[in-house]
């Protein structure tokens, strides 16, 4: 199916990075401190999802990918599961058209396997109806986890025929999940826990990390610019030394 838009994105300014990965944490907490089920955070967590979306493409942002499911969330309650497979449904068809004449260009990455039939179709008709689309890159990772993608990739370069002599790293990045897009610059997590929960374990070598207590369903604009703001204000130096101070320009602590 042709793409609903050629919408591109703005000019990327100065400090904003050029793909963020966020884990969407807290959406069951903020529903029990209403009184209401868990599933009921997961649902305005979903309307969060569409403003950080159209926040990200805003502000330039290239590559915005959400860590959604993970291949551990299964060990959830059975009503949660279900309820979040509903949500990828009620997602697709409440909001890919909009979505889509935004100019979002939307991939899914992770096992398709576990899920039901009428998910993976859904996923597939939200590719497929904006693949064309040049604006941000919204990558879903659902039933995905970092270890997982690493295996995967490395059997597929298996039965590609590479041999451990010919394996690189660059050889594996391909076959990664996300060899579409480059390795994330921010690497965002909601709901004050601090850790990475087995998410993009090979491609957020190099990231900055940003940990905030607010829970996902309040995350909005402002949100975001403190985590760019924090981002920006660091030195990014790959493994390098510090650049060296000019004149007008002190060492740094």
């Amino acid at each position: 199916m042709a793409a609903d838009s050629a919408a591109t994105l703005p000019a990327r300014a100065p400090g904003v990075p050029r793909h963020v990965a966020i884990v969407m944490d807290g959406n069951g907490r903020w529903a029990r401190r209403r009184f209401m089920p868990r599933v009921f955070g997961h649902k305005y967590g979903m309307e969060t999802v569409v403003r950080v979306i159209e926040d990200c493409s805003r502000r330039g942002v290239e590559f915005l990918t959400l860590y959604a499911f993970s291949s551990e969330n299964w060990k959830r309650p059975e009503e949660e599961v279900s309820g979040l497979m509903n949500l990828v449904l009620v997602g697709v068809s409440k909001y890919l058209a909009r979505l889509a004449g935004d100019g979002v260009r939307i991939r899914v990455v992770g096992d398709r396997s576990a899920v039901s039939e009428r998910v993976r179709q859904a996923w597939h008709e939200a590719e497929e109806r904006t693949r064309d689309n040049t604006g941000i890159t919204l990558t879903v990772a659902f039933n995905y986890g970092g270890r997982w993608d690493i295996v995967q990739a490395c059997r597929r370069a298996m039965a590609e025929g590479i041999t451990a002599e010919q394996l690189t790293e660059d050889v594996l990045g391909r076959h990664m999940a996300l060899a579409h897009a480059p390795d994330p610059d921010l690497f965002i997590r909601t709901g004050g826990e601090v850790r990475i929960s087995n998410f993009l374990l090979w491609q957020i070598a190099y990231a900055e990390f940003y940990f905030t207590d607010c829970l996902w369903p309040d995350f909005d604009g402002a949100e975001l610019d403190k985590a760019f703001a924090a981002y920006a204000s660091r030195e990014r130096r790959f493994g390098a030394v510090p650049a060296p101070a000019t004149a007008s320009q002190p060492a740094s602590a």
